[in-house]
């Protein structure tokens, strides 16, 4: 990055850091989630800004940290429609196929398919798992991976099938 858009980068966040901040809280109602969020906008207007020129730095920030933080709502959504749907309501027993969740057996079975599941992660290669991380963890789309990892989109899709492939077979038993 040369200097002029270093200083600009500085100079935005000395200016307006934590006013972003104030203003991503305001939308996730957490302080930590939101420092977060700033975080990864400046990191976008950096790649952003390395590539173009930009005609309103402070608005593109603002709208870069505004996108990130309604995905991660929606994401919070999702995740909590996901969990209401797997717990039962209040009085209601638990489903069988869910009864015996903490046997012994079970919590064994799921400890050796973490650990398949981790052996398998460390046997790929890098880029594999970088893509693969960077969708499962970080919930970022093919074509963010692509932009952070400066690859293709379709490179991006064979790494993470790849990836898929791999800990499939390492759990599923032959």
């Amino acid at each position: 990055m040369n200097k002029g858009r270093k200083t600009l980068l500085e100079k935005l966040f000395a200016e307006h850091g934590q006013a972003l901040v104030r203003f991503v809280t305001r939308i996730v109602r957490n302080t930590e989630d939101a420092e977060d969020i700033a975080q990864h906008a400046y990191l976008r207007l950096q790649k952003l800004s390395d590539e173009k020129e930009l005609d309103n730095p402070r608005a593109y920030l603002y709208q870069i940290a505004n996108n990130l933080a309604v995905d991660q709502l929606r994401r919070g959504r999702l995740h909590m429609d996901y969990v209401s749907q797997q717990t039962p309501a209040e009085g209601e027993p638990p489903a069988d196929d869910h009864a015996d969740h903490q046997s012994p057996e079970r919590v064994l079975a799921a400890r050796q398919q973490l650990q398949s599941i981790y052996e398998a992660m460390d046997s790929l290669p890098l880029k594999c798992r970088q893509a693969f991380l960077l969708h499962r963890t970080r919930g970022l789309s093919y074509n963010e991976i692509a932009r952070e990892m400066n690859t293709s989109v379709s490179s991006v899709e064979k790494y993470i099938l790849q990836a898929l492939k791999t800990c499939r077979q390492r759990v599923t038993p032959p």
